[in-house]
């Protein structure tokens, strides 16, 4: 007897039937559970219609629930088959805390917004390709924030879940990536970092900031505790800065005369040229803001480009 057509109605009714686990309705238990070829099939057909229960799923109060449903009827390994394979990788000879129990409680923990509840979910594939053990039975997962945003861009070639959305898709890999960035904090950071790091995580700053609360899920008071003032202390630093620099100029006053002194420049419309020109240099974080004349005129012997209009 041959194998049953692929049934796309299947994997759609499986999905629902996860959903309903997660927004907290009850079912009776799943009779059939659809093949992987009945997800690819409801995925050549709409990968909107997949989506839309995926969604509600990440989205619910009981995600958990939802997601541990998913792993049942056979959706997580043929739809996200790198979060199928965290299940398990823990608690064996070497001690790490369980990637998929702790993947589940960062997305009930993170904030009910579609873009960092999908992070949270996808933060930690890389772990299972990069998990080193030292002689001393250190475990270690090097670089695998990277190695997750590489995987992710595959993913997307094998099932473009996320398609025409780029928006999101940018946010979720890049929140992959960079995942681990706040946690790197320390009160040793000069100002001039805590800049940097602002303007690199751009308009993804907020939603990392919660991906990295939501990220903490140790069960040691101590260590939870200052796990949060890490980041809240970063948060705080971040905004207070901004504040400071949206009311004072960035560059000192006279700057104009240093120019034309420094450079035997007369007065005229490149010397508000260059003075822009430093300003970007300040805004990509190539020079300091409110420094002294003088050290923006050595900047700009380092740089004579920026002379130009």
């Amino acid at each position: 007897m041959s194998e049953r057509e692929p049934d796309y109605a299947r994997a759609l009714d499986a999905l629902d039937w996860a959903t309903s686990c997660a927004e907290g309705r009850a079912e009776p238990p799943l009779e059939v559970v659809p093949t992987p070829d009945d997800y690819v099939a409801a995925a050549a057909r709409s990968v909107a219609d997949l989506r839309l229960r995926l969604d509600r799923i990440m989205m619910a109060d009981d995600a958990e629930a939802g997601l541990d449903a998913l792993l049942e009827c056979g959706a997580l390994e043929a739809l996200l088959p790198p979060v199928a394979r965290m299940v398990g990788f823990s608690d064996g000879e070497w001690r790490h805390k369980d990637v998929w129990k702790h993947t589940k409680q960062v997305v009930r923990q993170a904030t009910p917004k579609l873009e960092v509840r999908w992070a949270a979910l996808l933060h930690d594939i890389g772990k299972v390709k990069t998990r080193t053990i030292t002689p001393d039975g250190q475990v270690h997962f090097f670089g695998h924030a990277e190695v997750g945003a590489r995987m992710f861009d595959k993913l997307q070639k094998r099932i473009v879940l996320f398609l025409p959305e780029s928006a999101l898709e940018r946010e979720i890999r890049f929140l992959i990536l960079h995942h681990l960035r706040a946690s790197q904090y320390s009160s040793t950071w000069t100002d001039s970092a805590v800049r940097r790091f602002a303007r690199e995580m751009g308009e993804y700053l907020e939603d990392l900031f919660c991906l990295s609360r939501a990220d903490i899920t140790t069960k040691r008071p101590e260590r939870k505790r200052k796990g949060t003032k890490q980041i809240d202390d970063l948060m705080a630093r971040v905004s207070t800065l901004a504040a400071d620099d949206a009311e004072r100029p960035l560059l000192p006053t006279g700057l104009g005369t240093a120019l034309m002194e420094g450079f035997g420049l007369p007065p005229s419309k490149r010397i508000g040229d260059i003075k822009r020109n430093v300003e970007s240099a300040v805004k990509a974080g190539l020079v300091e803001p409110y420094l002294e004349s003088e050290a923006y005129i050595a900047f700009l012997r380092e740089h004579p480009a920026l002379l130009e209009p």
